[in-house]
């Protein structure tokens, strides 16, 4: 017992000279960095060697735009069983709060590529971004650097590998279905990542998606939701888990205010495939 409160002690007195000991441990989903238009944002990730990918305007005035990119390093990454989604990274430009929202690669890159992170991969893209973005902020929005990959919002919710299936068939008759419903106007894009493996990006139905301001339009680069799809099947991340990972303030009441949501972008996801 008394070695145990000498632990404890010295513990103590090791956080109170750093108090940022415990901060160090936690990594923010995103960093700001100041406002800017689209077409400049766009520009400077041409610059830094990214491809864009998307440009997706998420609501009607244009406030918010996400622009999705990618780069070989990031592709080469995703091109794994169950990775694909780790392909892009996503960028928001929101006019409303004069400010601009990027992924932290290395947050999104343990969480979505699990046990086959590459950390040279994220550190080089994060410093690529910060680079080509000059001074940016980390947000409040973050989880300790240990529990990203394993992270579920709470008992019984689903993990990242707990993926819903949409649809199922050849992987070049999935990608067409998804390009030719509605006629082609809730297809954003496709990234092929090899002959058995595509990334699809794809416009939730209009209420579905407005369920970001229910929660804080300034994590809106969530969207457009991806399909990931692969040797035959057509799969989504569970939309409880996907916007848990994106909102990692999120809190049990503002949960329980978009509780049909996840259920809504199952239906709008599936519909294509049929």
């Amino acid at each position: 017992m008394k070695r145990l409160f000498t632990f404890l002690l010295l513990s103590f007195f090791m956080v109170a000279a750093n108090p940022l000991a415990a901060a160090d441990d936690e990594i923010s989903a995103y960093f700001t960095t100041g406002h800017m238009s689209v077409d400049d944002a766009s520009a400077k990730l041409k610059d830094a060697g990214f491809d864009v990918v998307s440009q997706y305007k998420l609501d009607k005035k244009g406030k918010q735009t996400a622009v999705v990119f990618t780069n070989d390093a990031l592709k080469q990454d995703a091109n794994k069983k169950s990775r694909a989604f780790a392909a892009i990274l996503r960028l928001l430009v929101d006019d409303e709060n004069e400010l601009v929202s990027i992924d932290n690669p290395i947050y999104f890159g343990k969480a979505l590529l699990q046990d086959d992170y590459n950390e040279a991969t994220s550190t080089a893209v994060t410093a690529a971004l910060k680079k080509a973005f000059g001074d940016t902020e980390d947000t409040k929005d973050r989880l300790a650097a240990d529990e990203i990959s394993g992270f579920h919002f709470m008992m019984g919710m689903p993990y990242y590998d707990d993926m819903i299936e949409v649809g199922k068939g050849k992987c070049s008759e999935l990608v067409e279905k998804a390009k030719k419903a509605k006629k082609g106007k809730n297809f954003l894009f496709e990234m092929r990542l090899a002959d058995n493996r595509y990334l699809v990006g794809y416009k939730l139905g209009k209420k579905t998606a407005k369920f970001t301001k229910k929660i804080g339009k300034n994590n809106a680069q969530l969207l457009p939701y991806t399909i990931m799809i692969e040797d035959g099947k057509a799969k989504i991340l569970d939309p409880k888990y996907y916007i848990a990972i994106s909102y990692p303030l999120l809190t049990m009441s503002e949960f329980t205010k978009i509780a049909t949501v996840p259920g809504a972008i199952e239906k709008d996801l599936k519909k294509p495939f049929k």
